[in-house]
């Protein structure tokens, strides 16, 4: 075979084999195409890895010396760990474990997060890893904030209520000897009698009003919501206090009805505006005009009671919600107010996916407004678009 021959055969053997390698790799290509492969599945370590750093509850593993073998995001935003060291209120807590062996329960409600605006309740809890390696321990630690805020509410309510329920019972008690020992006078027994009258009044509104509050408060469920006449709540508020108003010579004005309507019960709307109508008339001077007016804004129904009375001062606006809070208690006592119609009036609202908002200047008058989302009857949709809250309704707007 001479030289020449040889090279062409040497090119033909090259091209064949490029187009079969074309072919080949086509082929795969296709093949790949129509079977694609199953992702790869994640190893055991992986996904304890995974769970360990993506849950809600602080975890840190320890060992004997204080060093932190693992640990995630968030027992550093508690604060139980830092800068790879274990804090010293949980460490005190792993030392036990290691030498007992028992789980041990500890508390930082003390500290605060180093980015938090607010300080945090850490509880946690420490014990061994494995029982046959008592040099390591785990720990387990998460926010009980909101637990404790609960128990601190409770316990100033439960604390509230006994000193408002001792007032009322304490004076019908002392109201009571003085009558017995009136028998031979008809007008001390009058007087006495009717004191009497006022002060059980006063207790069964408290206690009713209490009952209202927890429910609110509370887990019970509320009753359905339905859609409701705003000018038919003003109708029915300005009969319960129509009493009231003339007896204090308080003149109620309104505004012309409006055709709003908003998802709600009726009955705790109805109480709510009756409150906030109530208050004014029992805070405003006599000949002095109260008004109720009804607005629209922003898919809101604004329901807004307006009083020329003696005003609340700045540093109280943040308190008036309080249950129990006075602005004038003297003249609460005298009206018979229980101190729990606004935080009523406040409750209502949230439960209604609405507000309650408050304008007040001493010795001018105040005025108090519930903000309630507006029911508007969709006409494509399945569900009305009534009880979502405003920025909900402006997104369907939108679209």
């Amino acid at each position: 075979m001479t030289i020449l021959q040889a090279l062409l055969l040497a090119l033909c053997a090259a091209g064949m084999g490029g187009i079969a390698g074309s072919l080949i790799n086509a082929r795969l290509q296709r093949r790949a195409a129509a079977n694609p492969r199953e992702p790869e599945t994640l190893t055991v370590s992986q996904v304890l890895d995974l769970v360990v750093s993506s849950s809600p509850i602080g975890i840190a593993v320890v060992d004997a010396q204080q060093r932190v073998v693992l640990s995630n995001v968030r027992v550093e935003e508690l604060g139980v760990v830092r800068n790879h060291l274990l804090d010293d209120r949980a460490w005190a807590a792993v030392q036990q474990v290691i030498a007992t062996g028992e789980s041990v329960d500890f508390d930082m409600s003390a500290k605060t997060r180093p980015l938090a605006r607010r300080a945090v309740a850490v509880r946690g809890r420490a014990h061994l890893l494995n029982a046959t390696e008592p040099r390591i321990a785990v720990v387990y630690a998460e926010d009980d904030s909101e637990q404790v805020r609960m128990e601190a509410t409770r316990r100033d309510f439960v604390a509230n209520v006994s000193h408002e329920l001792k007032t009322p019972v304490g004076a019908i008690s002392l109201l009571a000897e003085a009558l017995l020992e009136s028998t031979d006078d008809p007008e001390s027994v009058q007087h006495f009698g009717e004191r009497m009258l006022h002060e059980s009044n006063r207790l069964g509104s408290m206690v009713s009003e209490l009952i209202a509050l927890s429910r609110l408060q509370g887990a019970e469920k509320l009753p359905d919501l339905e859609v409701v006449d705003v000018d038919e709540i003003v109708k029915e508020a300005l009969e319960r206090g129509a009493v009231s108003a003339e007896a204090a010579d308080i003149t109620i004005t309104t505004d012309f009805p409006s055709g709003l309507e908003v998802l709600g019960d009726r009955t705790l709307l109805v109480t709510a505006l009756s409150n906030l109508l109530s208050n004014a008339i029992s805070y405003s001077p006599s000949n002095t005009p109260v008004t109720i007016s009804r607005n629209m804004r922003d898919g809101n129904v604004e329901i807004s009671v307006t009083d020329r009375g003696i005003g609340i001062a700045p540093e109280y606006h943040e308190r008036v919600f309080e249950r129990f809070f006075r602005v004038d208690k003297a003249r609460s006592r005298a009206t018979g107010g229980t101190g729990l119609g606004l935080a009523i009036v406040k409750h209502v609202a949230a439960n209604h996916n609405g507000s309650i908002r408050m304008w007040s200047r001493p010795g001018t008058g105040s005025t108090f407004t519930l903000v309630l989302p507006a029911y508007v009857e969709s006409d494509d949709a399945t569900e009305p678009t009534a009880g979502k809250a405003p920025a909900d309704l402006r997104e369907e707007s939108r679209r």
